[in-house]
């Protein structure tokens, strides 16, 4: 009997009738994936870019989380041809591409997971988990609906281009980097400065007039309700490494305070 794959991204924005909140997945630990797969979440992040995560750890972590509800979403660590063809052949079926600043490199993107003759993905679902080892009926004929594509605006540069990036063909969504946006502006680290976040809101008017989902990273509540107000149709508000990073310091905090207040650093 053929074998049926997860509903993408894309249909899940498009089915939810409010906007999807997810976390990062930063640890590259199959078991804290798992853990947070059964949180109720939306979505996952599994980050490639600035995680020690390699092929071997994210295949873990898609197989632990395959159990749960939550849609895996796995984040390249470059727009490169070569990578997003391994994580696609692996059973990514939604990719977040960063520092995408223009229309042709979100082309390059669109190529990048699609079969020829409309692409230039490699050919190898019977290798693959992809296609479940040709399990998935017709895959090939129909690998363009179970891949979904989001690309990452993180650049003063891409901010201004968000219109025609949104409007290519291919593209399932647009999400805003605020770090990396804040670091563009000359202001590393302030990435709730009100320059950004006015910067994160002309993206998204120009990304939403193309008709196009957009979503952002925002860990700060309010700044979240305000870009949720604003037409986020999805969102991260969280991380697994902070969560745990956080959590750790109020237990340290509580039970083993430091003489001074001062804990040496490591």
């Amino acid at each position: 009997m053929p074998l049926q794959l997860a509903a993408t991204f894309r249909e899940r924005i498009a089915q939810s009738a409010r906007p999807l909140a997810g976390m990062w997945v930063c640890s590259g630990s199959p078991l804290v994936a798992e853990i947070c797969a059964g949180a109720g979440l939306d979505w996952l992040l599994i980050d490639t870019e600035h995680s020690p995560n390699g092929l071997e750890s994210t295949l873990a972590q898609l197989q632990a989380v395959a159990a749960y509800p939550t849609t895996p979403v796995v984040r390249a660590p470059v727009g490169d041809v070569v990578t997003v063809k391994q994580l696609l052949d692996l059973g990514a079926q939604n990719l977040l591409i960063p520092m995408v600043s223009t229309a042709d490199q979100a082309r390059e993107m669109v190529a990048a997971v699609r079969y020829p003759p409309r692409g230039v993905r490699g050919v190898g679902s019977a290798l693959a988990r992809a296609a479940r080892w040709n399990r998935v009926d017709d895959y090939l004929g129909a690998a363009d609906a179970h891949v979904s594509l989001y690309v990452q605006i993180e650049t003063v540069a891409g901010v201004e281009a968000a219109a025609d990036i949104a409007a290519v063909d291919g593209i399932d969504g647009v999400f805003v980097g605020p770090s990396d946006l804040a670091a563009s502006m000359g202001l590393l680290g302030q990435q709730t400065h009100p320059d950004v976040e006015a910067a994160v809101m002309r993206t998204f008017d120009a990304v939403r007039a193309a008709g196009t989902p957009v979503g952002v990273n925002a860990f700060d509540p309010e700044l979240a309700d305000r870009y949720l107000g604003a037409g986020a149709s999805f969102i991260l508000v969280g991380a697994d490494v902070a969560l745990l990073a956080r959590g750790s310091e109020g237990l340290a905090a509580r039970y083993a305070p430091v003489e001074g207040g001062e804990r040496e650093s490591y």
